[in-house]
């Protein structure tokens, strides 16, 4: 294969990557993320577009996501929680030292 045809390929998927945010959140109570039920620990968060991922290990989900930004940085990551049926519910993450907020749609 000659350089010209690698070169694009290597283009695209670097674009395709570096539309991905990532983010470390450390879950403190048992909670739910879509049909999902995630025990405490750490967590890595990846979202693009619209879309949140949330891996711990071999554990996987995924969640709708809207991402807003605040107008002050926050201080530490906040987890909110909401109570929905009985169970703890995801339903907003704010990343510490960003003015970002992820909001999860339930």
């Amino acid at each position: 294969m000659t350089m010209r045809k690698v070169l694009p390929f290597f283009l695209v998927a670097g674009l395709a990557v570096a539309g991905a945010r990532s983010y470390s959140v450390t879950l403190t109570k048992p909670n739910m993320v879509g049909a999902t039920e995630l025990k405490p620990g750490d967590y890595k968060i990846e979202v693009n577009d619209q879309k949140a991922v949330l891996r711990n290990g071999k554990v996987q989900t995924e969640s709708p996501v809207k991402v807003e930004e605040g107008d002050t940085k926050f201080d530490t990551t906040v987890v909110r929680y909401g109570n929905v049926d009985g169970k703890l519910r995801i339903q907003e993450i704010r990343i510490g030292g960003t003015k970002t907020k992820l909001v999860f749609t339930m």
